[in-house]
Order: C-alpha cells, then structure tokens, then sequence
C-alpha cells in the first residue's frame, strides 16, 4: 500500500533529536519517532494515524551502547539476542520476536513502546471504513470502541510486545529524557491500561535506555509464549517467569504477562499468595492456575479469550518447570 507523504529528519545526536521533538511540540505539529520502524511504516501503509513529520533515530550512536545492565533504546533485538553479555531471559524473549530480519532492524526500544494491536484496528482505511470507525484510529469522530460497544472512552487494543515481561521480571528501569530533562521509573510504572495512551511518554519524550539492577544476574528464568504461528506473529499470550534460589530455598520470583491485555502485567499477588509455603509442582499448579483466573483479555487477536487464557496457565506451568530444572 502506498504510505502518506511525510518529511523524514535524522538528527545525529540526542540532543538535536530531542530540539526538533521541542520544535514541533511548540509548534502544535504532531510528529512520530521512528526507530526500526518495523511497526510504525506498516501502520503508515494502512494509513493508522500517520504523521506529517518523523524523526528517525537511526543515527543517534549515544542510544546504541548495550551492556550487562545498560541497554539503548537503539539496540536491535538481534544484537541483543546474541549477545554474549545479554541475561539469557532476555536471550529467550529477544530471540523469540518475528523473524531474524525483523530483529535485524527493530529495536528494544520500538518494541517496548509497541504499539497497541487490534483485530479493528490492524487493518486497511478501507476495510476499517466498511465496518464503521474504529475508536483508536479515528477517535477525533467520536467513533465508538468495535470491542465493547456503544461506549467510546477506554480503548481495549492488545499489547503484544515479548521484551516487557522478561524486562519486568529482571525489575528494569525505564529512562526517559526530553528537551525538558530526564526522567526514570521502574518499567512497570511505564505502561498506562488505555490501548490509546499505551504509556506515560509525554509529548517530545522518547526512550533512550533501559537498566538492570546487579543483582539482576542472580535470577534464573525463561519465556514462553503462544502464536499463531512458530515465526512472525505477536504473541496471542506471553508469561515470562524469574526466581533466585537461596540453596534450595526460593528467596525472590517474578511472573510477567504479555499479549493479553491493553499493558504487560506483572503478577506479584499471585506469587505472593503462594511462595511463603512453596511446595515445587503443587505449587506450581496453584500459581498457574491463579494466572490463568487474573488475566482478562478481550476477543480482539486472532484466537478466542476463554482459549488465550487456558493457555496461560500451560504457559506458566512450561516456565516454572523449566525454571526448576535450570
């Protein structure tokens, strides 16, 4: 499909990138960061909200640097799923993601601010147009949500993103920055339950890295998801799982969702219900079981919610077993 015109701008460095942000902004001008743009140009093509300006990052060399605990908003899912130095969850969750030339252009930081996927929205202005407006794409029509009906205030669309639950059960720090400083937060503050907001960026901010903590070493995890298909698709269902053992002796664990609602969850009331008396397989069936009941997702991907859910707790139970016997 052909793309809309827009004017393409490569800064060289952050700073000029984040003056053009702050001169658009200014200017009341909507403008798109694009990174590997293996979301975005597609979107563009189906004409979803695209902009008359995009700023592309590509050459900004400061947002490249990848290290045990720093990782750039630039770095491409390949370099990271074969990295030497890269935590072997993360491995897992990069290595996962499309196709190897997709990873080879998109970036950790393009595929942390996903944007959100619908079965009404993910499609071309035509086929959108013959079914009524979509909420997300058209939301200045006042055209209501196609999910849940008659109501045009919460957008419901999926976020299908791999990186965010590995990320958040390595405890990651999200950093922001913009032409009025930086900022960072706990990756699990980063995500807003709106498909439409999706997160707290504001206006001219953008994602320049991510950090782990040290200790994030210590922890031994896996990711697995649910897809259409082994290559390609997002997931339909994502649960990635971490724990750090003291001896025998389960001191630390983290279970994360991805793929089945509007942000990636983290399931800290879930754990924190059954760890204190952890059992090994017993336990991880209760833990499973009390995943598959939290989670909630909406008949907006391309498999039912009641199986998405069954899902969930196989998934969990793949992880926690692999888990156990790392």
């Amino acid at each position: 499909m052909k793309m809309p015109p827009f004017e393409l701008l490569m800064p060289t460095s952050l700073e000029q990138a984040l003056e053009l942000a702050d001169g658009f902004v200014a200017a009341g001008e909507e403008f798109d960061w694009i990174a590997g743009g293996t979301d975005l140009i597609p979107n563009y093509k189906w004409h979803l909200n695209p902009k008359a300006n995009v700023i592309s990052l590509a050459k900004v060399a400061e947002m490249s640097e990848l290290s045990s605990t720093h990782i750039g908003g630039m770095v491409r899912l390949h370099d990271l799923s074969e990295s030497k130095i890269t935590h072997p969850l993360l491995k897992d969750a990069a290595g996962s993601i499309a196709s190897v030339m997709i990873r080879r252009s998109g970036t950790v930081g393009g595929n942390i601010c996903l944007d959100t996927r619908c079965y009404w929205f993910n499609q071309s202005e035509d086929w959108r147009e013959s079914i009524e407006w979509c909420h997300k794409c058209e939301c200045g029509t006042d055209a209501d949500c196609r999910v849940i009906a008659n109501q045009n205030t919460l957008c419901v669309a999926t976020y299908q993103a791999d990186l965010a639950p590995a990320l958040l059960c390595l405890n990651a720090t999200i950093h922001l920055a913009s032409s009025k400083g930086k900022r960072e937060m706990l990756l699990s503050n980063f995500f807003e339950l709106d498909g439409m907001t999706r997160n707290v960026l504001q206006p001219g901010e953008l994602v320049t890295h991510i950090t782990l903590p040290p200790e994030s070493s210590e922890l031994i995890g896996c990711y697995h998801k649910l897809t259409l298909r082994e290559s390609w698709d997002f997931p339909e269902a994502g649960i990635a799982a971490a724990w750090k053992l003291n001896g025998k002796e389960i001191s630390a664990l983290k279970v994360a969702s991805t793929g089945l609602e509007s942000i990636p969850r983290v399931h800290d009331e879930e754990v924190a219900a059954v760890l204190p008396d952890w059992s090994g397989k017993e336990s991880i069936e209760i833990l499973s079981e009390a995943l598959r009941k939290s989670i909630k997702p909406v008949n907006n991907t391309g498999l039912k919610p009641n199986y998405r859910r069954k899902m969930v707790k196989v998934l969990a139970r793949r992880c926690l077993n692999q888990i156990m016997h790392k």
